[in-house]
């Protein structure tokens, strides 16, 4: 049997995270790879930026590791690029110690951190984990948004109407007088409305809306 198109489809399982190196030292590479996969962290290494863009896909927690001097495009027009095309990935930049001034500033462009090369490898592993658990929320609240966008735009104007009217705080019986309806036909268009919209309680359709809105969403 086909599944009902208005359904927000169930929630993917989130792909194992990656770890991007993009470094012109293929020891540093070797390096960074190694203190991942010990820990069973999927890496990828790149000894360019060229070659990062052309070979990397989205959709997994990610952390890139990056080198600030690179030949060609270097860490600082990687982090721009990245920042153009609307890929957020948490970012941690190696430099040498000349760098510094540099290293501060991608930070301010909005690098997590930086390490200064010979770095301190307890230091690297700790901050990829903290990178790679914050790519994972993003992800989550990115799809989140995504499915509560398709669930919105499933509604028809009359069950938007009721939504609205239902979040307004009023109950079926005023909803019914208001619309000329049976309060039983409010009844189903709020069913309809919390199966397509995936939620339990007016609570959650509250709170869904007030996201949806941009509005502050109450603390619990």
């Amino acid at each position: 049997m086909a599944a009902n198109a208005a359904e927000t489809p169930a929630k993917p399982i989130t792909p194992n995270p990656t770890v991007y190196v993009v470094d012109d030292d293929p020891s540093i590479r070797r390096l960074v790879a190694w203190l991942m996969e010990r820990d069973g962290v999927q890496v990828q290494s790149y000894a360019s930026a060229e070659a990062f863009l052309e070979g990397f896909r989205p959709g997994s927690p990610a952390c890139l590791v990056l080198d600030l001097t690179l030949g060609g495009m270097d860490g600082l027009d990687l982090q721009a690029s990245l920042k153009e095309r609307l890929i957020e990935m948490p970012i941690v930049f190696m430099s040498a110690t000349g760098d510094i001034p540099r290293a501060v500033e991608a930070v301010k462009r909005g690098a997590v951190d930086f390490v200064v090369k010979p770095f301190d490898y307890r230091k690297l592993v700790e901050l990829i984990r903290q990178c790679l658990a914050r790519s994972a929320v993003a992800l989550n609240r990115h799809r989140e948004s995504a499915a509560m966008t398709a669930g919105l735009a499933a509604l028809t104007p009359r069950e938007r109407e009721i939504m609205d009217l239902v979040v307004a705080g009023k109950l079926n019986r005023m909803i019914a007088e208001e619309l000329a309806v049976s309060i039983k036909t409010v009844e189903a268009h709020r069913a309809r409305i919390m199966e397509k919209l995936q939620v339990n309680s007016v609570a959650e359709l509250v709170r869904l809306s007030l996201t949806a809105k941009g509005a502050p969403v109450p603390s619990q």
